[in-house]
């Protein structure tokens, strides 16, 4: 059971995530963490350490589900790969979708405000070592920077299925093309 900050928290990525961040006031946190008038503001003395806060709980967040779909073995197998990645897709589109939408807009925050998106870039930073590492086991000659661009790919997919989602909405087939172009030939069948 999560403790009274992490509460918090979550209530604050989930008013984040459905209002921006005009919306993010500890009494608007308050109300959706069902907690006494109060609490946020105790455990965050800023509107500053309330954003702060809620960056590093989403990264904390990000880090154990990319964990999680990754979990499949992926090392030297493309499909497994592929179908780790959809399945992240589809999470933060799904479950998610409230710390995708908060995500965003932190990501506006952090053009102003480098507290805000340094923390951000770190966490995507993580994310990039880790599967660069799978995809140099796939035989990519630049893993580094295909795993970039593969984020980047993924980044615009997730923000317009986001912003005008498709109603039959499928990532696996377009990840596996993205793949496809990074890896030699008969590492990935083309086929969708």
């Amino acid at each position: 059971m999560p403790g009274r900050r992490d509460q918090v928290l979550g209530a604050a990525i989930k008013v984040l995530g459905a209002g921006g961040l005009r919306g993010l006031t500890y009494q608007a946190v308050d109300k959706a963490a069902a907690v006494p008038a109060g609490t946020t503001s105790n455990h965050f003395r800023s509107r500053d350490l309330l954003v702060t806060g809620v960056v590093a709980h989403l990264e904390a967040l990000d880090a154990r589900d990319w964990k999680r779909f990754a979990a499949t073995p992926v090392a030297g197998d493309p499909e497994a790969l592929a179908g780790a990645l959809a399945r992240t897709v589809q999470h933060v589109l799904g479950p998610a979708r409230h710390r995708t939408a908060a995500r965003y807009a932190l990501a506006l925050e952090g053009i102003v405000r480098p507290a805000v998106r340094e923390p951000l870039s770190r966490a995507r930073e993580s994310m990039i070592e880790l599967t660069s590492k799978w995809l140099a086991d796939l035989g990519s000659p630049a893993p580094r920077e295909h795993c970039r661009i593969l984020f980047d790919y993924l980044d615009g997919l997730i923000f317009h299925q986001v912003a005008m989602p498709e109603a039959e909405f499928d990532p696996e087939p377009d990840i596996r093309t993205v793949l496809s172009a990074f890896l030699p030939s008969a590492a990935l069948d083309r086929q969708s």
